[in-house]
């Protein structure tokens, strides 16, 4: 069996996140089937983690096991058959064979996630921002940004009765951007609990518009409550934008 990983990106308004889910469409059905109609064999995708429902992938990672050996050519011909074939929201950017212990999710060192907000009403930014009118401290929302950095457990943003092990993340990066009429929050982290970028955004964002303070910050993650924090931005403006991987680990194999 070799090991191969897909680079790919998406869009994800249409979908109910890369997971499969009972009851929705999601990025990994569509992959998958349309990959084992091609190779004519069952594929089993692995991806780098969940995105939410509505959530964007500019960068996102993939493997499958398979008994065939695709040679570059091969790979590039489908490729370009799985362009041709998936809708316009999906777009496969690279197939390339991996050593067998390389894996799209646990191998993964870090992902970061940018959050879009636009201060002006525009329709081409309408399906990957959301549009917040009005004045933010942006100065207050670093501050607490950093005090983000230094936590470690996440229970106050995580989405309730999740079936995850533990709400331990480590976070190496947050921060926000003024851009202007545009404002992004990048954020990066070994692993990332469901809903916790967009309820940390909303959370951040109370502090901008002075309903909460550095205190009242420390208070929400201290209590571990969900209902604490502030309310879940939409899921438009975040983006899944760069996946790290120990060096050397995604050069051919």
């Amino acid at each position: 069996m070799t090991r191969y990983f897909i680079r790919l990106s998406y869009d994800g308004t249409n979908y109910h996140g890369w997971q499969r889910q009972p009851n929705g469409g999601s990025v990994q059905q569509l992959l998958e089937d349309t990959l084992s109609m091609m190779l004519r064999s069952e594929i089993m995708l692995t991806g780098a983690g969940r995105t939410d429902t509505g959530v964007h992938a500019a960068e996102y990672y993939a493997h499958f096991d398979s008994p065939q050996i695709l040679y570059q050519p091969e790979r590039e011909k489908l490729i370009f058959r799985l362009n041709n074939y998936l809708p316009r929201d999906i777009a496969i950017h690279y197939i390339f064979p991996v050593a067998p212990d390389i894996h799209a999710r646990f191998s993964a060192l870090s992902r970061t996630y940018k959050y879009y907000i636009s201060m002006v009403k525009t329709p081409f930014r309408a399906p990957y921002t959301f549009y917040l009118y009005g004045y933010l401290d942006t100065d207050l929302m670093n501050e607490g940004a950093k005090i983000i950095v230094d936590t470690a457990d996440f229970t106050s943003f995580s989405k309730v009765n999740s079936d995850t092990k533990t709400n331990l993340c480590t976070v190496t990066l947050a921060s926000w951007e003024n851009r202007g009429d545009e404002l992004v929050f990048t954020i990066t982290a070994n692993r990332f609990l469901r809903n916790m970028v967009r309820a940390i955004v909303g959370t951040l964002l109370d502090m901008g518009k002075h309903k909460t303070d550095l205190d009242d910050l420390r208070l929400i993650i201290e209590s571990k409550n969900r209902s604490h924090a502030g309310n879940s931005v939409p899921a438009r403006g975040l983006h899944l934008v760069k996946i790290d991987y120990p060096e050397g680990a995604l050069v051919s194999y």
